[in-house]
This record gives structure tokens, C-alpha cells and sequence, in this order.
């Protein structure tokens, strides 16, 4: 099933509502359109925000400076990446939006094409980004199955050097009873073993299925809206 990147489009003018909503509707994408600024941010602050905001500058009742810095203020939105629609082709304004977090700065008027581009990497980048944190992810769980196999192994080292001393110093005096309890302790740490091999199983399992739902460079080099995810 084709993921539908749902984006939020606000501007005060409503000619460009309408276009980016007809043009980018087309394309396969899903277009929720804010014509003020308070409702973009009641949107993202929902249950499930979209994909991306695009935002003229010049907005009623909130500007699409606050909406920037609020989104990026958040982490359930900071990820959301932001492409500024702005009149003004002032190398300030530019540089500010970019350290404030924008992804982009379209300058109208526009190309669609070249703002479709722009779409397009700037979910690519989105999508890049949530590879990362699932491959940081594998790696906070290969971390966890070295911490736990380094504990079992210790576990067993000492059960092991406790039966050769006992082994050492009790089975001549005491054999049938102790024969009992060695038999005891080997039961025990075969156990161990079998607990540490099913770990590492179990794991490994789990790292084959996160390394198979990874999105390989190919597929992301598709354009994004037609991306199965």
C-alpha cells in the first residue's frame, strides 16, 4: 500500500492554496490547506501531524516565523522538516530561516517544478533520517546483547571455578553426596548455555527483521510520494 505524504500548505492567499492543493493532489500526495497560522499550529499538534509544512512567511493571526521556531521547539515536531514561501529575497531573512531549522526558502514567485524538487528531497532527507535512528536503534540493541552476554559469561565462569574447587576439595571426602550436587551445577550451567543461545537467537532475529524493513538508497531515489513504506 502506497504511503500518501500528507502535507500542510498555509498562505494568506488563497489562489496559491488552491494551486499547490490541485498540483500536488495529482502527484499522490494528501494536502491540508491552513489559510492562518493558528490553524497550522492546532494541526501539528494533533494526533497526527503531517509529513511537512510549507508556509508563506505572512500569515494572519500567527506568522510563519512563530510557526517555525514552535515546531522546532518541540520534539513531536521538530523532525517535520519546513519550507518558508516568502516575497522577500533578503540574504538576512535567508540566513535566519536556515538557523532557525527551515528546510527551504522558496522565494515567490516560484517554479512549481523546482518547489516539487524541493518537496521531494526534503522527504527524502525525512526518510534518511528515520534510517538513522532505527539503525541507532540496532546498535543500542547489539550494545545490550554484548552487555548481557558479558554478564553470563561471568555468571557462568564463577559457577564453573566453584565446582572445580568443590570438585578439588570435597570428592574424595564426600563422594556420593557431592557427585549429586556436581551433577546439580552442571544442570545449571548447561541451562546458561541454553539461555545465552536463545539470546543470541532471539536477537539476531530481531536485528534480521529491522535490517529487512530498512529502505535501501534505490528506493529512495524513487520520487517520495509513490515510496512504499
Amino acid at each position: 500500500m502506497i504511503n500518501r505524504k500528507k502535507i500542510l500548505i498555509a498562505d494568506h492567499d488563497a489562489l496559491n492554496l488552491d494551486f499547490f492543493d490541485l498540483m500536488l493532489s495529482k502527484l499522490g500526495f494528501a494536502v491540508e490547506k491552513a489559510p492562518d497560522g493558528q490553524l497550522v499550529l492546532d494541526k501539528i499538534g494533533g494526533n497526527e501531524p503531517p509529513d511537512m509544512l510549507i508556509i508563506d512567511v505572512v500569515l494572519p493571526k500567527v506568522s510563519g516565523w512563530e510557526i517555525l521556531r514552535a515546531a522546532k521547539a518541540d520534539p513531536k515536531t521538530m523532525d517535520i522538516p519546513v519550507l518558508l514561501l516568502s516575497e522577500i529575497n533578503d540574504v538576512k531573512e535567508i540566513v535566519e530561516a536556515f538557523e532557525l531549522g527551515a528546510y527551504d526558502y522558496i522565494i515567490k514567485p516560484f517554479n512549481f517544478l523546482v518547489v516539487l524538487a524541493r518537496i521531494r528531497a526534503a522527504l527524502r532527507n525525512k526518510v534518511l533520517i528515520s534510517q538513522l535512528g532505527a539503525r541507532e536503534k540496532r546498535l543500542i540493541l547489539a550494545e545490550k546483547l554484548n552487555a548481557d552476554l558479558k554478564q553470563s559469561i561471568a555468571s557462568l565462569q564463577n559457577e564453573t571455578e566453584e565446582l572445580i574447587r568443590e570438585a578439588s576439595d570435597k570428592f574424595e571426602k564426600d563422594g556420593a553426596s557431592f557427585r549429586a550436587r556436581f551433577e546439580e551445577k552442571a544442570r545449571l550451567v548447561k541451562k546458561m548455555f541454553s539461555m545465552i543461545k536463545e539470546n543470541i537467537e532471539q536477537t539476531g532475529a530481531e536485528w534480521r527483521r529491522l535490517k529487512a524493513e530498512e529502505i535501501g538508497m534505490p528506493i529512495l531515489e524513487k520520487p517520495i510520494n509513490t515510496v512504499k513504506l
